[in-house]
């Protein structure tokens, strides 16, 4: 079976676009080939700056011959029902046959859809995947109708096998597809031909092009950590960098340059900034300083002197670049050493969202939001609004202008500049956290009150003007604020009562307040419960990555106290822990056994068993037993819950298993007698009332 060799080779792709550029192409041709009937073995994608690579192995040599037969009209049937079936199959009379069916004699049509060489179908294929490219932008060039990402200049596509190759013919806007290709731009220019994917890999490597951008990123990794690592220095990990940097050479050549002298002192995170947004060069560490001494920048070739008029011409424009930061630097000291009000003011005249007031006002209710939620995390009320105050002031500045990415840093070192204590200044940084998934959250207990309070004060004043997210759509990242709420909450194991939060948060945007009563109250309560459904709904989320059913949490809800998210996670994580063992099982089992004889009886009867059951109505000794065991087991179960020991609470109500089956094996609980009847069901609704103390087994599915 033959493989398939495909490169798209044009002018640079911009290197965001390409990883999904490589993988589009690779569906969209894999998937025509089976829809055409070539199924295949095997697949890959590649992608450099100046080419999209796909080769698939093992493609069908043809497409397999398929026969189907057509049932038409009954013999019988009209003539005019006859010529319109013909002309639907495109046969003639003589060409059908007819047979016998148990409705009636009836035409048949012998269908054959003759199978096609490989080079045809994708003869076919390609020039329509080429033109309808999913390009998230794309542009025509010269008197053409096609649209690329940069002017296509050449396709190259050829079959090969063991017996030899062949071009699979086809033109596009004059491009005519062909076995050559190009090397390096530079380095080895001009045109050469390929017969296979391995050698079009091996001569392109000769051509110096690495093909895999997953290899040029690590070579472009060792090679810059081994030269900072000979100056005694380290390399500052970036890995968003590492593939856009990947993305934007065809041959990686690593240098290591300096910087200016004049630009040492600057803050680290101001000169990683200033270098990956604008030059694309990472950062070279002091270990022990901790400062950026140097930069490691990646040319696409190789030089006489070895790289050194590059780096002359990087270190000129990258001062032309640090002395705007510093400049910004300086400036902004001068203000912060002076007080932060002249920034402060600033924000009230900057529109946070237009039907939620100004950032002045936003801080402001942040503010007297954090003061109340200090107390509850072991913060001292003064200065967690202290820190409220000045924890966004930076936004005026003019570093965090022109580097939006360093709000927050920049806050830290200016607060600091002020005579700020270190405690309030980290609050700058640190209330924004965490961003993702994978950030850390913030632990001192300045840094949770404001980080809670602004998260908190979105989601309520977004949900005070019906902005919710819908479907997909979530511009103003609630998801993950509500996830950064529940975060920071889990990992510091709050007890904070999110209804009381919320509650207090609507108030400082007008709705509902501390003495509101009857529509008002009611109101403030719909709110309420329409974010805390949110925050459930994130919760779930983010549980599922641990693991946690879906319905384990849903019975964990169910029980009170499910606005304190510490504690319904640990009922959670008890829950589905527990059912995982043997004792999990006897739990579930002893559980449903009681719940569904109880629900049918209830159900038949119109009336609910909920009254206490009365061992002196007992029969037998299993049923006496029973009596005793629940006896024993709530005395161990209550103590356990008291504690928040979910864990031996449900192994104390697993043990309950046996009496309850034995009870079953030797009672009846529909006995002739009415008394002793509602007595039994009373008991069952004991048994039920008893296992369901930590969460609500009848939630739990399987």
């Amino acid at each position: 079976m033959p493989d398939l060799l495909v490169e798209l080779f044009s002018e640079e792709i911009p290197a965001r676009m390409q990883r999904r550029a490589a993988e589009d192409l690779k569906k969209l041709v894999t998937d025509g080939l089976v829809e055409a009937g070539l199924t295949y073995e095997s697949a890959g994608a590649f992608s450099t700056p100046r080419r999209l690579v796909l080769t698939v192995e093992g493609v069908l040599g043809a497409s397999p011959t398929l026969r189907e037969d057509r049932r038409g009209p009954r013999a019988d049937a009209p003539e005019k029902a006859l010529e319109g079936f013909l002309r639907s199959v495109g046969l003639t009379r003589d060409q059908l046959e007819i047979r016998d069916e148990k409705k009636g004699r009836f035409y048949f049509a012998e269908m054959v859809k003759e199978g096609r060489p490989a080079a045809e179908i994708i003869a076919g294929l390609l020039p329509d995947v080429i033109r309808n490219f999913p390009w998230p932008k794309s542009m025509r060039w010269g008197a053409g109708s096609l649209r690329w990402v940069r002017p296509l200049h050449r396709i190259l596509c050829v079959l090969s096998a063991e017996d030899g190759h062949e071009v699979v013919p086809f033109a596009l806007d004059g491009i005519v597809a062909g076995a050559e290709t190009e090397g390096h731009r530079f380095m080895a220019p001009g045109a050469f031909s390929v017969v296979s994917f391995a050698d079009y890999e091996a001569k392109l490597k000769a051509a110096k092009v690495m093909l895999s951008a997953e290899d040029r990123a690590a070579h472009i990794w060792e090679d810059a950590s081994n030269i900072a690592f000979a100056a005694g220095l380290e390399l500052v990990e970036d890995k968003g960098l590492l593939a856009e940097v990947a993305g934007l050479v065809e041959w990686p050549v690593v240098l290591m340059g300096q910087i200016g002298p004049a630009f040492l002192d600057l803050p680290a995170e101001v000169l990683q900034s200033s270098m990956r947004e604008h030059q694309k060069f990472f950062s070279v560490r002091n270990p022990k300083t901790g400062r950026i001494e140097r930069f490691v920048t990646v040319a696409n070739r190789e030089t006489a002197d070895h790289g050194a008029t590059i780096l002359a011409g990087n270190e000129k424009v990258l001062a032309a670049r640090l002395s705007d930061a510093k400049f910004f630097w300086e400036n902004d000291l001068r203000v912060a050493r002076d007080g932060m009000a002249p920034w402060l003011d600033q924000l009230g005249n900057v529109t946070f969202h237009a039907r939620l007031g100004t950032q002045a006002e936003r801080i402001a209710r942040i503010a007297a939001l954090t003061r109340e939620i200090a107390p509850l995390v072991g913060a001292d009320a003064d200065q967690a609004a202290q820190a409220a105050e000045i924890a966004k002031a930076d936004l005026s500045s003019e570093m965090v202008y022109e580097f939006a990415d360093l709000q927050g840093v920049m806050g830290r070192y200016y607060a600091k500049a002020t005579g700020y204590s270190d405690e309030i200044a980290v609050v700058a940084e640190e209330h924004y956290a965490p961003l993702g998934p994978s950030d850390d959250v913030p632990v001192a207990p300045l840094s949770v009150a404001v980080a809670l309070a602004d998260k908190i004060d979105t989601l309520t004043g977004f949900w005070a003007i019906d902005e919710k997210p819908t479907g997909s759509k979530d511009p103003f990242a609630l998801r993950r604020a509500a996830l950064g709420v529940i975060r920071i909450v889990l990992n510091n194991r709050l007890r904070l009562d999110l209804r009381d939060l919320s509650k207090a948060a609507f108030r400082h945007h007008g709705i509902g307040s501390a003495e509101a009563t009857g529509s008002e109250d009611d109101n403030t309560l719909s709110y309420v419960a329409d974010l805390e459904a949110f925050f459930h709904d994130r919760l779930k989320v983010h549980l599922r990555d641990e693991g946690i059913r879906h319905d384990v949490i849903d019975a964990a809800l169910a029980m009170p106290g499910s606005d304190d998210l510490t504690l319904l996670v640990a009922r959670a994580r008890a829950l589905s822990d527990f059912l995982k063992t043997e004792d999990g099982g006897n739990l579930l089992q002893g559980y449903r056994r009681a719940a569904n004889i109880l629900a049918q009886a209830e159900a038949a009867d119109g009336v609910e068993y909920r009254y206490g059951a009365d061992v002196k109505y007992a029969e037998t000794g299993e049923e006496r037993a029973l009596f005793a065991a629940l006896g024993e087991a709530e005395a161990a179960i209550r103590p356990a819950l008291e504690a928040e020991d979910f864990a031996t609470a449900m192994t104390r109500m697993a043990q309950l298993r046996g009496p309850i089956d034995a009870f079953f094996e030797a009672v009846k609980v529909n006995a002739d007698s009415q008394l002793v009847r509602r007595n039994r069901l009373n008991l069952l609704h004991q048994i039920v009332e008893t296992c369901t103390q930590t969460a609500d087994l009848a939630r739990v599915e399987g």
